[in-house]
């Protein structure tokens, strides 16, 4: 595993195997984790993924190896993932309790000559996950093994230089660790700014209301409660032309009005369980405010209707709960055939329709679907909700249903442990809060305003991580190419300092093969 090339290197560098500079690589040992509390701590490939072990999570081992001195972790020691998604991550020990280390994972101790941090960082350049990425073999779980992690190459600087490089890295590093804790305050800070613009636009607090521009400008409104009768009427009164042209079409003959009582209304809101609303607003639920066509309230279909197996590469569009963000349709594409999807008209969704997420955290959650998408049907889990549209604007209903007073509203409904979940029935009977048709347009217009600066904000702050960790690898790529410290002449080559490594190594193990596996307390004072 070859990533350096000498003649690049500063004078009194040279290049080395990892093998070389280290301690025989060890596998760790194969056992089971559990909660239950022993002496000693299981570390696992999972406990180093986000570069730092928070020793109070990781679990213990169930059962001990029989020689655990062969396995123990020390202060210095390395650890590198050998399989799976973070094959190659590595982790070193700056302090541990009791422990040893699972079988994913693959200890490496350098020698004492060395500084360990050196190595480390080394360890997270970019030149080494170059090599790592090339050589980790296997198609569905890349994986490295310590033969080739011991035959990875790389620079060596003399050792005043090493411990120069780190302090300088160190340095370096906590001004960006600084930085990207500045942008994280500020997403913080986004994330409450954009609930707050939800919950004011579904109190009334966003703009003047309806109620209020009208006794100013001396004219009159129809407030949302009349709104919403006229269309409950309308409803109501289709569904009886319907039914009655059924009953012509069977030849039945009417003869009082008892068919009437089969009509089934949208469930109504329990209002003696809701706060007041601002003056021309009133509560209803999903069902109410669903169109009047066939289907405006939909669910995706379940079992055997539409399995894996039924997706392509290309056609209709599949919306999952992928595509369900928080108030923003996320373009993860699944395809059908159009064979397929004609079989599920039942279930197709047009631009413009809301989808809600029956299955997540904290529900509901939904989406307006773009014209981008074209033909497509809902899946399970997800719900198509055509609003009527002279009672309701789509954009402000999904104002409503993603902000935080709509979820705290259904957090007694929800149910499914650690899978919370909405049916159907649940869905139409959300209670959101409606405001006059003016009103829910310029609340519409305010808060996608307002919105659209939080974007700007978020895409810059992204991008500035982006930058933070960019620096961050080209810090580390300018400190394994010699740049980024001056270099002392008269520090002792690398060389002479590998030749007497490669000597100590020789005479420790001649002696005793086990001489380097004593505890270490500090770098500068552990022995070879």
């Amino acid at each position: 595993m070859s990533g350096s090339k000498t003649n690049a290197l500063p004078a009194g560098w040279t290049i080395a195997r990892l093998g070389d500079i280290c301690h025989p690589p060890q596998y760790g040992w194969t056992t089971s984790a559990t909660d239950a509390s022993t002496a000693i701590k299981l570390l696992r490939s999972t406990d180093i993924s986000p570069g730092t072990v928070n020793w109070e999570t990781v679990p213990f081992c169930e059962t001990p190896p029989p020689k655990i001195e062969k396995y123990q972790l020390y202060p210095g020691d390395i650890v590198i993932t050998r399989t799976g998604v973070g094959v190659g991550n590595s982790l070193l020990l700056d302090d541990c309790p009791q422990s040893v280390f699972a079988s994913y994972l693959i200890r490496f101790r350098p020698h004492a000559a060395l500084s360990a941090k050196y190595i480390a960082y080394f360890l997270k350049s970019p030149s080494y996950r170059t090599v790592i990425s090339q050589n980790a073999a296997g198609i569905a779980q890349p994986n490295v093994n310590a033969k080739k992690l011991a035959s990875l190459e790389l620079p060596i600087a003399p050792r005043k230089t090493q411990d120069a490089v780190v302090a300088e890295i160190e340095k370096q590093f906590t001004r960006l660790d600084a930085a990207v804790a500045a942008l994280k305050r500020v997403q913080s800070n986004l994330k409450r700014y954009r609930a707050a613009v939800l919950k004011a636009a579904c109190e009334g607090h966003l703009v003047p209301t309806e109620a209020e521009l009208s006794r100013r400008e001396g004219r009159s409104y129809e407030p949302a409660s009349e709104l919403l009768e006229r269309i409950l009427k309308e409803r109501r009164t289709r569904w009886e032309a319907a039914q009655v042209a059924k009953f012509q079409a069977a030849g039945k003959v009417l003869k009082d009005n008892r068919w009437k009582s089969d009509y089934e209304p949208a469930v109504e809101p329990e209002r003696t369980q809701l706060n007041g609303l601002p003056e021309g607003w009133t509560w209803a639920t999903v069902g109410q405010l669903a169109a009047l066509e066939p289907n405006s309230i939909t669910d995706g279909p379940f079992g055997s209707n539409l399995k894996t197996e039924h997706y392509t590469i290309e056609g209709p569009r599949v919306i999952r709960l992928q595509n369900i963000g928080e108030g923003v349709f996320v373009d993860a594409k699944a395809h059908i055939s159009a064979e397929h999807y004609e079989k599920l008209a039942k279930h197709r969704i047009q631009a413009g329709d809301i989808v809600i997420a029956g299955l997540g955290e904290r529900p509901p959650r939904s989406c307006i679907i773009p014209t981008t998408v074209g033909e497509a049907i809902v899946k399970a889990d997800c719900v198509r909700f055509k609003p009527a549209p002279r009672a309701a604007v789509g954009a402000f209903l999904n104002l409503v249903l993603n902000a935080e007073p709509t979820k705290a509203r259904m957090a007694e409904i929800v149910h499914g442990v650690g899978r919370p979940r909405l049916n159907l029935g649940e869905i139409k009977a959300i209670v959101v809060p409606l405001p006059p048709m003016e009103e829910q347009r310029r609340i519409v217009s305010e808060a996608e305003r307002r919105l659209s600066i939080f974007d700007e904000l978020e895409m810059q702050i992204n991008a500035d991580q982006k930058r933070s960790e960019r620096l961050r690898q080209g810090i580390l790529k300018r400190t394994f190419e010699g740049k980024l410290v001056p270099q002392d002449p008269a520090d002792e080559p690398a060389s002479v300092l590998l030749e007497r490594i490669c000597a100590d190594r020789a005479v420790v193990q001649q002696v005793s093969p086990r001489a380097s596996r004593g505890r270490r307390k500090k770098e500068t004072t552990r022995v070879a």
